[in-house]
Formats: structure tokens, sequence, C-alpha cells
């Protein structure tokens, strides 16, 4: 293998050169079920047609001029996510990390606009928003991305996921929070998924102490969890949304989305971006968002969320060693009661794509327009890699 790529990546020993929906083939003929979607973006499959069309006539028609001019495409999609969220504004990237960025810039500018010197933001453990520097000094999942890169930046509080008491222990003792910046699902944490009154708890708590409640919505966003947006399912509304991922069905495209306190807060000058939000991301994403929407997908999430996880359960229900079946929609986590990072190259062997998180959990993120039969294939087949796995090594 050529070193002219800088050896940022482990990569799998396997090259795609086609896929056509829920489906990839590698370049020696072989056919992989796809349970990862491209690490949660291509919820509509490979290759969709309606997605290769608007490539195709927006790319001959305009991609590019810069944000120094009027975009239609980029009021139409804000338009859209703006009816989607019931958010006031939008704020387009060209990634997640880049949308977690500006929320955490907004943050900072909300808390100077209020007299705060050095404004903070509460952030969870078992987090991940992205790799700029300030989001890797953000995110607490994997100190593995952080190692090297110090001094971090500063100006972030950490506490537990999903423990309302600590949250209440900070906002009594720090008065220089402004904000609190959590993943409604942690991903990469390993699909932890917090009680049910947790985000309406927290929603209270920014209330009641005027903190900016900012969800990074990156992987849970665009219908993964069975709702438009994973606060959906609380019946809250937050005052910042970062997204991405799912947007652009494959294409790069992010938001960050902001209502209540969290509007206004750029003005010209405060933010910026040379690619975010061209004319083609933007006919992508519009073509994503109209998809969805006329195939009803958000209720087919749900309904293929729920025959998987329970197919699971049931596959699983007398093996000890799997300690947790838990998700919601088509972002599934399978936890295990020991680490199974090599079940990458055996699933991989299986046909089937998946992702090991926090070391003992499988990921799965299955693309939308899954058919049943492929839904219970997937399951076929991830049932046979982990009982393999696990039968191996108890003979090792």
């Amino acid at each position: 293998m050529s070193d002219s790529l800088m050896p940022t990546y482990g990569r799998l020993p396997v090259t795609f050169e086609k896929g056509q929906g829920a489906w990839l083939w590698d370049t020696n003929g072989k056919r992989y079920l796809d349970a990862l979607s491209g690490i949660g973006v291509c919820g509509l499959g490979h290759a969709h047609s309606a997605v290769a069309v608007t490539l195709s006539q927006q790319g001959s028609t305009l991609i590019h001029t810069s944000n120094l001019y009027h975009i239609p495409q980029q009021q139409q999609l804000a338009d859209e996510l703006i009816r989607l969220s019931g958010m006031e504004q939008a704020f387009f990237t060209n990634s997640g990390a880049e949308s977690c960025e500006a929320a955490i810039k907004i943050a900072r500018l909300y808390g100077h606009k209020k007299g705060i010197a050095s404004p903070a933001i509460v952030v969870a453990e078992g987090s991940f928003h992205g790799r700029t520097l300030a989001t890797l000094s953000a995110a607490t999942g994997n100190r593995k991305i952080q190692a090297g890169f110090e001094p971090l930046v500063q100006g972030f509080i950490r506490a537990k996921f999903d423990d309302l008491d600590e949250l209440r222990e900070i906002a009594k003792n720090s008065s220089d929070a402004v904000a609190i910046l959590i993943e409604p699902i942690q991903g990469e944490g390993g699909i932890n998924v917090p009680d049910d009154n947790y985000l309406s708890a927290v929603r209270e708590l920014c209330d009641e102490h005027g903190w900016l409640m900012m969800l990074d919505e990156v992987q849970t966003g665009i219908c993964r969890t069975g709702k438009w947006f994973a606060w959906q399912h609380s019946n809250i509304k937050p005052d910042v949304v970062a997204l991405a991922k799912g947007l652009g069905n494959g294409f790069p495209v992010g938001a960050c989305l902001a209502q209540g306190p969290a509007a206004n807060v750029f003005q010209p000058g405060n933010h910026g971006s040379t690619f975010g939000g061209n004319p083609l991301a933007c006919s992508v994403a519009l073509t994503v968002l109209k998809t969805i929407e006329d195939e009803q997908l958000m209720a087919r999430t749900e309904q293929l969320g729920k025959r998987i996880r329970e197919n699971l359960k049931q596959a699983f229900a007398d093996e000890a060693a799997v300690i947790d079946i838990r998700g919601k929609g088509l972002m599934i986590g399978v936890e295990l009661d020991r680490p199974c990072g090599i079940l990458l190259k055996d699933a991989l062997e299986a046909g089937l794509l998946i992702s090991v998180q926090a070391d003992k959990t499988i990921r799965l993120l299955p693309p939308f327009i899954l058919s049943d039969e492929e839904a219970d294939e997937l399951v076929t087949r991830l049932t046979s890699v982990i009982t393999t796995f696990l039968a191996t090594e108890q003979t090792s």
C-alpha cells in the first residue's frame, strides 16, 4: 500500500467499488450487508436514485458561489429544517465537528454577552463531538483522540452522563457555566441511552439557571432514532442543535440550528464558512429530507429498529455473555461482557459491516431502507458471528 496517505486510520482489509441499497460489493465481487451506513450517514442506502439525480442536475448547473451572495437552496433547506424541528435559525457547515464547533462558539459568545469573562460549557463523560481542538477537548469518550494534542481548549466542565444530581451540583457551584452540550444518545461512547426523563430534566435545569441546552444530534438526528430529532422523543426543545451525517446521505453537509436565547447570537463577522451551505450540498440535503417524508421512512425506522432489537434479544435470551441490547430506532448497541474488537474482522468475513464502540459494544446503524428480509438477515449474520466468537473464547 502506498505511503502517500497519512496513516490516520487502521483500515480493514477491504476495498469497496459499488453499492446499492443496503449492500456493498468489494473489488473481488463479494457482497456485504451494510449495518453501519458509512457510520450513520447513508440512511437512504447506497446509490439512491433521487440523490444521484440531484447530484447530476445541480452539479451540472451550479456547485458553488460562496456565502458572499444569496443562495436560494440554502434558504430552502433552512426553512425545511426549521419546519421539521421548530427551531428558528440555521447555519450550514460541512461536517458534524464544524456544527459542534459552531455550537461551542455560540455558547461562548452568549456567555460573554452576559458579562461572564470565562464562560464554561458542561459536557458528559463518554461523549464524542469531533476532532477539531475544541470538539476533541469537549469529548471525553476516547482519551486517544486527545493524546498528543495538549494543551487542550479550556472552558469545559465534565459530568457523568445521565446523572442529574451531578448536573445540579455543577449548577449550584459554578457561576461560569453558560451551557450544556450532550448527545441525546451517546454513539461513540457505546450506544448509551439515558433515562426517559433525562432530557426533560436537563431542559428544566437550563431554564432555571439561564444555560443554553445544546444537543449534538450529529449521529441521532435525521430520523436515526425513529423521530426527525432524538429530542422529540422527550417533548422538549433545545436551544442549539448540531447536525450532519444523515443530512446528506454521504455528501458532506451539516447544520447548527438555534432558537430562543441562542437565536441572533451570531452577527455578521462572528462566524462563517467558505463551502458551508453551497447549492450542491443544500440541494442534496433537500432531496434527502423529501425522500424520507415521501417514503415514510421515519415510521419505518422505528419499526425496523424494534424488529432487530427484539429478534436479537430472542436469539441471545439464554446467553449470559450478552449483557444488554439497547437503542432507539436504527441506532442499536449489543453489549458483551468482554472486549470484542476482533468482531470487526469476523463480521467482515461473514459479509457484514459493523463497528465496536467502548471496547465491548457492537454498534449497528443500518440504513432506513432495509426490507424485513434484510433486517432478519442482519440478525442472522450477527448472531452467527457473536455465537462463534463466544464459543471460541470459551475453548481458548
